[in-house]
């Protein structure tokens, strides 16, 4: 036993030496890769961790503290009415308006607390994929049957990859449903509409603080106001959640009052002293969630609002590593793709748009797989498709990347796997693939 120990420490310094002696720094495109990789790394920790992880972690929270197991399983569980059930889960997106990294604290919340399979895997596939947003940009800037061709093929296909995923493991589901029947429902602990109006202020919070920037040259209409304004409203918000903490809680008013007054001076001296635009957000929302941390986990009050905190906790230590290596492995392999620039990975871009042109089999899913494997931000996909499409890429593979990319990346592979294991993570991840092939195919035919 200790031999094998001994040689399999042997082992492993083996492969670093070798990967060291070997290491092809004198390469353009490792060097290049690497570059890719730091500044995906970059670019992700200062748009994402703070103004979408962070937020999304606290919101799992609410579900997996506030919101009673008897109300996940009335309308996600294995013995839910199916129409209700995957109804809700797939028009979740719509109001979360979330990337595929952002969707898995939630997803991980809603499965822990007893949600049936098909419905779960529904939330997880709409969640990013229906994103309203990215639907309005997408008929904005690749055409109006393009936007179509998205919304029908994202609400379709996460009842229909639930539906089969819950026949494949219907086994699984059998004894789930047997199981729930003798969980005894107990009663909510307080009104499910203080819960409700606590969870979808943090939902709205979410969706303004990461409300896109409209397309190059427009400076009107609904979607450029809410912009130009989406501080002043994720503000407002914020005061709402003032309310709840204290009026829903029961949070003492001073701690509240303190820390309100503590955000609003920083954001108002960040903006004025941060030259970066970009940056300046992210301290008086930083601060904000250390000030609802330190008061839940001071708080003496209600146990509830101690562990909401904690379980907050759980979710980013679960899932944080795990994303972080996925944002380096796409990083390097893919490249990185942001704010108009582009940085090649190992695999040359060239071979991306060679492989997703035209309509043929290979190229949609060619476009499916990679689509799959790649990280797109919220909103990041479609200017990114509009240069493939320039570059040659066909209509069918287009859409065969938007309804394969959003709602997957290797970061959110990763995750998935530590939740539900290896095995049903690949058969999802292939459903995925395999119906956005087909999508492609047939809407390239078509147009």
């Amino acid at each position: 036993m200790e031999t094998k120990k001994e040689l399999k420490i042997l082992g492993w310094i083996s492969v670093i030496f070798v990967a060291a002696f070997f290491l092809p720094i004198e390469s353009a495109r490792f060097n290049t890769a690497i570059d890719a990789t730091l500044d995906l790394v970059k670019w992700y920790a200062r748009e994402h961790v703070v103004l979408c992880l962070l937020p999304a972690f606290f919101i799992a929270g609410v579900i997996s503290v506030f919101v009673s197991q008897g109300s996940v399983l009335r309308y996600f569980g294995a013995n839910a009415k199916k129409w209700l059930a995957y109804t809700v889960a797939a028009v979740s997106g719509t109001i979360l308006a979330v990337c595929s990294c952002t969707i898995l604290p939630l997803f991980s919340s809603i499965h822990k607390r007893g949600a049936g399979l098909g419905p779960a895997i529904a939330f997880l596939y709409s969640g990013p994929a229906i994103n309203i947003l990215a639907i309005i940009l997408t008929a904005r800037i690749l055409g109006f049957e393009m936007g179509i061709a998205r919304v029908v093929g994202a609400v379709s296909f996460s009842v229909i990859i639930g539906v089969i995923m819950s026949l494949i493991y219907r086994k699984e589901e059998k004894a789930k449903r047997e199981e729930q029947m003798n969980i005894p429902l107990m009663p909510e602990k307080r009104p499910m509409w203080q819960t409700s109006f606590h969870f979808f202020t943090l939902i709205l919070i979410l969706v303004f603080a990461n409300w896109g920037k409209p397309s190059e040259g427009v400076t009107s209409g609904a979607w450029y106001s809410i912009w130009a304004y989406k501080w002043y409203i994720t503000g407002f918000f914020s005061l709402f959640l003032a309310w709840s903490l204290v009026r829903i809680l029961k949070i003492k008013w001073q701690w509240v009052l303190l820390s309100v007054v503590a955000v609003v001076a920083s954001g108002l001296l960040s903006f004025q002293f941060i030259e970066n635009g970009k940056l300046a957000p992210l301290v008086p929302m930083l601060l904000g969630i250390a000030a609802i941390s330190i008061m839940t986990l001071k708080d003496k009050q209600d146990d509830d609002n101690r562990e909401w905190t904690l379980a907050s906790w759980g979710f980013a230590k679960q899932i944080l590593p795990l994303l972080a290596v996925g944002v380096v492995s796409a990083g390097f392999l893919l490249g990185s793709t942001h704010d108009g620039q582009t940085i090649a990975g190992v695999i040359p871009n060239e071979w991306i748009k060679w492989m997703v042109g035209g309509n043929s089999v290979f190229s949609n899913f060619a476009a499916s797989l990679v689509g799959a494997f790649m990280y797109f931000a919220t909103l990041t996909e479609v200017p990114i498709l509009q240069g493939l499409i320039a570059s040659g890429m066909g209509k069918g593979p287009a859409l065969a990347l938007l309804l394969a990319g959003p709602a997957l990346s290797l970061p959110n592979m990763l995750v998935i796997r530590n939740v539900m294991g290896t095995q049903k993570t690949v058969v999802y991840v292939s459903l995925v693939v395999i119906m956005a092939t087909i999508a492609g195919l047939i809407y390239g035919a078509w147009i």
